[in-house]
C-alpha cells in the first residue's frame, strides 16, 4: 500500500514560483514512475509531468515545458514539482500519482494523492 500526501500549494502572483512536494509512505516508492496531474476548475484532470523510477527520464506536457521541473528523492520517498514563471492558466488542484508504467494516462495511475490547490493571480 502506498499513500501520497501533497504540500506546498498556495496563492502566488503571475510570474512567481512554487515548489510542490509529495511525501510517500510504503517501501515500494522507488519502483514506481511518479507523476503530477492537475485539474483546473470545470475541466478534466490533465497530465503535467512524470519521472522514471531512478530520475533519469522525465517528460512534460507542452503547456509547462521549460517552466516546470519534476524531480524525486527516493531516499526521502518524495517527489517534487518546481513551478516557475507561473501563469493564471496554471491555477488548478495538483495531484501526485504513482504510475504502473511509463504513461501520461490517468487510467494507469496506481495511487493518487489528495491534491493541493495552486492559485495564480493575474
Amino acid at each position: 500500500q502506498v499513500q501520497l500526501v501533497e504540500s506546498g500549494g498556495g496563492l502566488v502572483q503571475a510570474g512567481g514560483s512554487l515548489r510542490l512536494s509529495c511525501a510517500a509512505s510504503g517501501r515500494t516508492f522507488s519502483s514506481y514512475v511518479m507523476a503530477w496531474f492537475r485539474r483546473a476548475p470545470g475541466q478534466e484532470r490533465e497530465f503535467v509531468a512524470h519521472i522514471s523510477w531512478n530520475g533519469d527520464n522525465t517528460h512534460y506536457a507542452d503547456s509547462v515545458k521549460g517552466r516546470f521541473t519534476i524531480s524525486r528523492d527516493n531516499a526521502k520517498k518524495t517527489v517534487y514539482l518546481q513551478m516557475n514563471s507561473l501563469k493564471p492558466e496554471d491555477t488548478a488542484v495538483y495531484y501526485c500519482a504513482a504510475l504502473g508504467r511509463w504513461t501520461a494516462l490517468a487510467s494507469d495511475v496506481r495511487y493518487w494523492g489528495q491534491g493541493t490547490q495552486v492559485t495564480v493571480s493575474s
